[in-house]
């Protein structure tokens, strides 16, 4: 099973049903990506809960006046393709639209891992 694929459409299916938060079980990469999404603006609030071998994430939704704030998830990078990007490749996303790329630094948006200098492979775009 692909985990981060479907953590991202179990959020974006929870946020087209007006769910108010949804749980999902704690991995790395999971929280990092939740985090960036946290800071982004696109979920109100990300905390782990539980003991180490039962850790849950938790993820409120967040919504601007009735419509949910993540409007599209597309996923990239898939098991089947993996899709890398040099550090001069990285390029502007979409207007309101934040890419999620995993890098050697850790998991960032775009706009950190141009800054830092640093490619990696990009998991998706969030709109």
């Amino acid at each position: 099973m692909y985990t981060v694929g479907d953590f991202l459409i179990q959020l974006k299916n929870a946020s087209r049903a007006y769910k108010k938060a949804i749980e999902y079980p704690y991995s790395n990469a999971v929280f990092s990506i939740a985090k960036i999404l946290e800071k982004e603006g696109f979920v109100n609030k990300v905390s782990a809960q539980g003991e180490n071998n039962r850790k849950i994430l938790k993820i409120d939704l967040k919504y601007n006046k009735d419509l949910p704030a993540i409007s599209e998830i597309k996923l990239i990078s898939k098991p089947s393709i993996h899709h890398y990007l040099g550090k001069n490749k990285i390029v502007r996303m979409e207007r309101n639209a934040v890419g999620i790329i995993s890098t050697n630094k850790g998991v960032m948006t775009t706009s950190e891992a141009k800054k830092q200098g640093v490619g990696g492979e990009l998991i998706c775009q969030v709109s």
